[in-house]
């Protein structure tokens, strides 16, 4: 057997997000699937018959990894593995590098569903990584390549992910433009389709809900409240529950915030994925905070964030948000000297924010500053929170800051 098959077998199954135990269904064990990816075993026509109903691909085709490889095959497969493995330890640059090059070389070997893998998850691994212009630019040809528009799936794909670099770069326009293609495509006839609808969902809701349009976010939660079944993954349905509970607190339905999270707080567990736990502690924290929940659970969540973003390793924007966390807290809490120090430091590197969220913090600047009566430097704080809500095309938020301009400039000096 060509030492390709294993190599194939695995890189098709984690390009699926599917464990030994899924691709072996319930003909084949976790661990008979391990001995053929790692080429102890030789696949029967039996088992490529059970790959290709799993993989929802043609037996002939999987018939052809068991010719033996090129030297050229067997690099672009070990650099495809090399990527999934730094994307499993969260080194997000060499997952990034390993996925181009392994597109690269798939690319000049006529592979091309290799190379839309990997180009797939070198984009994914830029936008983890917060390289978002990079992974923008990456996207862009995914999305024309003649791959992706003759097929729906890879299309939904490629979609919900530039919509959700969109939306962390802050262009919230495009986030809902690119969340609504692959919304508008459908949920599928799989597991990753129906995963990447979901996911897609999530992102438009977010997108809608800081363009200040609640009432069609609110709607979408609908969509993805009614998706949530007893069969759906604890992790798929905690996330669900977090979006829905955000929103909710964002309209301001406390009542329906609170159960929604303690439903996420169930459901999601750190062990099954700590980065994303830390984000849903420090989202649950934020939304809290913007209703004007201070309380024991709320600065809970903003420690969990803390801790988990310290162990997983934040970005230099996540390391932002999360201090803005506290600077709320402390400005709620009164203690208006802590929130100006965490503030000042916020705004001194405020290029590392999307728009939207370095608005939030130049806006609760300029309250802070109002607070301790700095008029002249609160304005100033109000006026730069509105320029970048408008930037963003947050045009709530950027009604709140001008009203404070008004009001400033309306008060005597």
């Amino acid at each position: 057997m060509g030492s390709s098959f294993g190599d194939r077998l695995k890189q098709e199954r984690l390009s699926r997000q599917l464990t030994q135990a899924e691709l072996g269904g319930e003909l084949y064990s976790a661990s008979y699937i391990s001995l053929l990816e790692n080429a102890h075993r030789e696949p029967t026509a039996d088992i490529i018959k059970q790959l290709a109903s799993q993989l929802q691909m043609a037996p002939s085709a999987i018939a052809e990894w068991v010719q033996a490889s090129s030297p050229a095959e067997s690099e672009y497969l070990r650099l495809s593995l090399c990527a999934r493995q730094c994307w499993d330890t969260r080194d997000y640059l060499g997952a990034a590098s390993n996925a181009k090059a392994a597109a690269d070389l798939a690319c000049a070997n006529q592979n091309p569903v290799i190379w839309w893998n990997m180009t797939f998850l070198s984009a994914n691994s830029l936008l983890r990584n917060g390289n978002h212009a990079q992974a923008i630019e990456v996207l862009i040809a995914l999305l024309k390549h003649p791959l992706t528009t003759a097929s729906d799936p890879l299309s939904l794909r490629a979609h919900q992910v530039m919509a959700a670099t969109m939306l962390a770069q802050g262009s919230l326009s495009e986030a809902i433009q690119h969340a609504t293609a692959a919304v508008e495509i459908g949920s599928g006839d799989s597991a990753e389709e129906f995963s990447a609808y979901l996911m897609a969902l999530q992102t438009l809701v977010g997108a809608l809900t800081e363009a200040g349009r609640l009432d069609e976010a609110w709607t979408h939660t609908l969509i993805l409240a009614d998706s949530v079944t007893d069969s759906t993954p604890d992790q798929m349905a905690g996330e669900i529950h977090w979006v829905i509970g955000n929103v909710a607190f964002i309209r301001q339905d406390i009542r329906v915030g609170l159960e929604h999270h303690a439903k996420a707080s169930r459901l999601l567990s750190p062990a099954a994925d700590l980065a994303r736990w830390a984000q849903f502690n420090k989202a649950t924290a934020w939304v809290r905070l913007m209703a004007g929940v201070v309380e024991p659970a709320t600065l809970q969540a903003i420690e969990r964030s803390e801790l988990a973003h310290s162990v997983v390793g934040a970005t230099a924007s996540e390391t932002l948000e999360v201090s803005l966390l506290r600077a709320r807290w402390h400005y709620l809490n009164g203690e208006l000297p802590r929130a100006l120090e965490l503030l000042a430091n916020i705004e001194a590197n405020k290029e590392q924010l999307a728009p939207h969220i370095a608005g939030d913090s130049a806006l609760l600047l300029g309250s802070a500053l109002k607070a301790a009566d700095s008029s002249a430097q609160a304005l100033e704080a109000f006026t730069n929170a509105r320029d970048r809500f408008v930037l963003a095309g947050a045009a709530d938020r950027a009604a709140v800051a001008q009203e404070n301009i008004t009001e400033l400039q309306g008060s005597p000096r």
